[in-house]
């Protein structure tokens, strides 16, 4: 049986977009919206993987994160959350990698993280020993390496993570929200 794997994805302009005019608890906003081609991506990924947010956040707890997540139609599709406010430590801190990795009961090799911010979700989690995708929706630039790849829309995710070792025939999670 091969090791579960699980992908960990940023919160704020990769799973929900941001809208600069809104303050407070996403899960307060006005409107809350789902990236560009996330739902269908995550639905293809759903049950081949942990799919789990690794978020910043500081204006919401994990709780809120799931509210504003349902919002949108996404809460069934992500297994488990890490927040700022519940982990204790910030991306790109080792402490914050270890301590999903440790909650995950897996190894950084068997983790993948996604997100718009390539220092705190691409570098940091390289630092702590797992593959990363950059998502970056807004500009042309095409960033590469051994252990990291770019994307521009959802739709390359799969391709990308493949490139990283990503293997969706991995047995499947254990049963778990959190």
């Amino acid at each position: 049986m091969k090791a579960k794997q699980a992908l960990l994805f940023d919160w704020g302009d990769t799973v929900m977009r941001v809208f600069p005019d809104e303050t407070g608890a996403m899960a307060n906003w006005r409107r809350v919206a789902a990236m560009p081609g996330l739902q269908a991506v995550l639905e293809g990924l759903h049950g081949s993987a942990e799919l789990a947010l690794a978020t910043n956040a500081v204006d919401s707890s994990a709780a809120a994160i799931r509210r504003a997540l349902a919002r949108a139609g996404l809460d069934d599709l992500f297994d488990r959350v890490y927040c700022f406010r519940d982990v204790g430590h910030r991306k790109p801190s080792l402490a914050f990698f270890e301590a999903v990795l440790q909650d995950l009961g897996i190894s950084p090799h068997d983790a993948f993280m996604i997100g718009d911010d390539f220092e705190s979700d691409v570098v940091g989690a390289n630092a702590a020993g797992l593959a990363a995708v950059w998502y970056a929706p807004h500009t042309t630039e095409q960033r590469t390496g051994e252990r990291y790849r770019t994307i521009h829309a959802y739709a390359e995710l799969p391709e990308a993570l493949a490139a990283l070792g990503f293997d969706p025939a991995a047995a499947p999670p254990a049963a778990s929200r959190s």
